[in-house]
């Protein structure tokens, strides 16, 4: 299986996530091809959370993107696009992580994102390359 394709955390708790779990529902794409959907829900400190991602690039095994769409209901971020690029570089790879996001609308969790909000993404990012790191070491 290409780097990136992989969802293993379905139902697995985080600290970083309160305690929290995250289902998590594939389409018959799998996230695997541009315009399949991915759909996580959950609760998370007692609060329901839902997202609906959507694969806008897939080019196996050097980059993919995605992003939300419809109206995610987060703590610490809004809708946000994610991905990867691996490129050679110096006889070896070079892995770009990214996270562009905006920070959640509506009053009561605006001021969580302020807070929390670049805190989550790092760690979003941090937990895509020691995913890659595991993918990598077999």
């Amino acid at each position: 299986m290409p780097i990136g394709t992989r969802r293993r955390n379905s139902g697995q708790s985080y600290w970083m996530m309160g305690g929290g779990r995250m289902d998590i529902q594939a389409d018959a794409g799998h996230g695997q091809v541009v315009g399949s959907h991915i759909r996580l829900s959950g609760k998370i400190l007692g609060i329901h959370l839902f997202l609906d991602e959507v694969v806008t690039q897939y080019e196996p095994p050097y980059r993919k993107a995605w992003r939300t769409v419809g109206t995610p209901r987060l703590l610490v971020i809004g809708h946000y696009r994610m991905g990867f690029e691996i490129n050679a570089e110096n006889g070896g790879s070079k892995l770009r992580v990214f996270i562009d996001y905006e920070l959640p609308t509506t009053p009561s969790t605006r001021w969580l994102g302020y807070l929390f909000g670049g805190i989550y993404a790092k760690w979003c990012v941090r937990q895509m390359i020691q995913s890659v790191r595991e993918d990598l070491s077999g």
